[in-house]
């Protein structure tokens, strides 16, 4: 099983003895909580559970395109935060003796490798049991959960973890318009690629596009037209936690955060050493901001923020702005109206240009939506998340960002009890935490869920939210 990323011959059932917990959703969330809670002493046995592809991938790193590349160094991804430069020594092994910096950007296909190699170094561990189908509801019982498979099967266990990761449109229903992690097909060298949006998904989406020969116009739209920012070398600021402004309005955290950027300046640095200061405690900061003000924030300030915090490796820099330089890439402000089919195979476009009334209709050859993964979680729920928030096992946060949980993860139902064993990691727990979606995040996350997993006491009814 090369890297562990086909799926074994026998998806049986599993059996054993000791506390039982499913893990649904193989992607790198799903891989990084099945790996820490194997690393937790004990008997403690693990059921990862995907339905859609090999496992350690998920949308983030099931792309085969070299040129799409990790926007964190190497020495920032390893899967364990205790041994930060495993993911470096990995590489170096893989790479014939060729030297790897660890302040270097790989490919997300290397990193998707990467979690499948160290899932299949547990092949032989008899507390791991793998199943490659779809999990279609999860139903609580006196004993803890009963997850619900598509073969009509079930499996009673203790906890159950939901990594489903980020919420994604459903092809059929966006049609005429191409989802972001779709791979790039070439047709007409000459004619013009619409991108909605201007983040990451854009920028992997140009580098595919001229890697094909694409030679016409690219056009890339968002609100704001604002791009992602370049790495550089960083030197980060020691923020104290009694520094923080906990419960501040977004203005006031915006006027700090200016501040943190021009003492950085001051000392030589830039706005980077101030941002990657700041992002230690985006957590802390992000609980204590009221309901108002995080709203206030997504509306006025989450763009600004991720063109900062989410930078590009130098090397998808250059070729960006020589792409612009040659005028084939042209980035604008305007907003998406809707797209049309045309009988001649073409769509169109419906936008309206920055504080303009009027809408503008432009022919494409094709249409890609890479407005990232802040989507609806409900309008976009999978079948699982669906019948969760049917049932009032779960409920969507107030801002619709995802599935509301409380500090330790567990899911929060419809009527504001918390579930005991039902817990939500990565993505799928942004709403409480904001930034959970990147590796360094996730695995702080999931190492501390797998030791309270592994030391939790006999299972115990529901508690009331406060």
């Amino acid at each position: 099983m090369k890297d562990g990323l086909d799926p074994p011959a026998d998806s049986g059932r599993e059996t054993g003895t000791g506390r039982h917990v499913a893990v649904i959703g193989g992607g790198a969330s799903g891989v990084l909580m099945g790996l820490h809670l194997l690393r937790q002493p004990g008997d403690l046995r693990v059921t990862l559970i995907e339905g859609q592809g090999p496992m350690g991938l998920g949308i983030a790193y099931a792309t085969t395109d070299p040129e799409h590349l990790l926007n964190t160094r190497v020495h920032n991804m390893s899967a364990f935060h205790d041994d930060p430069h495993h993911f470096h020594r990995w590489l170096e092994q893989r790479a014939d003796g060729a030297k790897v910096s660890d302040q270097g950007f790989v490919s997300r296909a290397t990193y998707g490798a990467y979690l499948g190699a160290l899932l299949a170094e547990n092949d032989d561990n008899p507390r791991l049991h793998r199943l490659f189908q779809a999990v279609v509801g999860l139903q609580e019982t006196d004993t803890g959960v009963n997850v619900q498979l598509a073969d009509g099967q079930s499996l009673d266990v203790d906890r159950a973890v939901l990594a489903t990761g980020h919420a994604t449109p459903d092809k059929a229903r966006q049609w005429p318009i191409v989802g972001a992690w779709q791979p790039h097909v070439a047709s007409d060298p000459q004619g013009l690629i619409i991108l909605i949006g201007s983040g990451l998904s854009m920028v992997d989406q140009v580098l595919s596009i001229l890697k094909s020969g694409h030679e016409g116009p690219i056009l890339s739209f968002s609100r704001r037209g604002l791009l992602p920012r370049n790495h550089t070398n960083t030197a980060p600021l020691k923020v104290q936690a009694a520094e923080l402004p906990l419960g501040a309005s977004v203005a006031s955290l915006l006027r700090w955060a200016r501040s943190l950027a021009r003492l950085a300046e001051a000392s030589g640095g830039t706005w980077r050493d101030a941002v990657d200061g700041i992002r230690p405690h985006v957590r802390t900061i992000w609980r204590a901001l009221p309901q108002v003000e995080r709203a206030r924030f997504l509306r006025h300030a989450a763009t600004w923020w991720d063109v900062h915090r989410h930078r590009i490796p130098p090397q998808s820099q250059i070729v960006l702005d020589q792409a612009v330089l040659d005028g084939q890439l042209t980035i604008r402000k305007a907003t998406f109206q809707e797209a049309r089919t045309r009988p001649d195979g073409l769509v169109d476009a419906v936008i309206r240009p920055f504080r303009r009334s009027q809408t503008e209709v432009l022919t494409a050859l094709r249409i890609v939506d890479c407005r990232g993964i802040r989507r609806d979680p409900e309008t976009h729920a999978s079948p699982l998340v669906a019948g969760l928030l049917s049932a009032g096992t779960a409920r969507i946060d107030p801002l619709r960002i995802g599935l509301e949980v409380d500090d330790h993860g567990r899911l929060i139902r419809a009527d504001s009890t918390i579930t005991p064993a039902i817990y939500a990691i990565g993505p799928a727990s942004r709403a409480a935490f904001w930034e959970i979606t990147a590796i360094p995040d996730i695995r702080e996350q999931v190492a501390r869920l797998a030791a309270t997993l592994a030391t939790q006491p006999a299972f115990h009814r529901a508690t009331t939210l406060k």
